[in-house]
C-alpha cells in the first residue's frame, strides 16, 4: 500500500488549497480513504473520509461547509478541497487507508496505512 499526498502550501486566509493522495498497491474499491490533520501541539484530526466502494462521504464538523472530499476511482486518486481556509487549518495533512471501507471509521487507531504528511500553512 502507497499513499502520497501533493498539494500542500502556504495560502492566505479566506484562500483555497486543493490535496491530493495518490494511492497504489490495493483494490481502491476495498478501501476507506481518510484525511487526517495534525498540528504542534494538538492530538490527530480526522477531516474527511470516504468510501471507494459506494462513495458515501463524511466531514468532519470543524471544517464542513468548507471542505470536501472527492475520488477519481479510475486514478485511484482522493482529493481534498479546501476553501475558505483559516489560520486555524495549519497542519500537517496526512492520508490514510484502511480496509474494509464499511464501516466508514473515524478514528485515527482504525487507518493502518499512512501518507508521508503535506504541510498546509494559513496565514492570517
Amino acid at each position: 500500500v502507497q499513499l502520497v499526498e501533493s498539494g500542500g502550501g502556504l495560502v492566505q486566509a479566506g484562500g483555497s488549497l486543493r490535496l491530493s493522495c495518490a494511492t497504489s498497491g490495493f483494490t481502491f474499491e476495498d478501501y476507506a480513504i481518510a484525511w487526517f490533520r495534525q498540528a504542534p501541539g494538538k492530538e490527530r484530526e480526522g477531516v474527511a473520509f470516504i468510501s471507494g466502494t459506494d462513495g458515501t462521504t463524511y466531514i468532519a464538523g470543524s471544517v464542513k461547509g468548507r471542505f470536501t472530499i472527492s475520488s477519481d476511482n479510475a486514478k485511484n486518486t482522493v482529493f481534498l478541497q479546501m476553501n475558505t481556509l483559516k489560520p486555524e487549518d495549519t497542519a500537517v495533512y496526512y492520508c490514510a487507508a484502511r480496509s474494509p471501507s464499511d464501516p466508514l471509521d473515524h478514528d485515527y487507531d482504525a487507518y493502518d496505512d499512512w501518507g508521508q504528511g503535506t504541510q498546509v500553512t494559513v496565514s492570517s
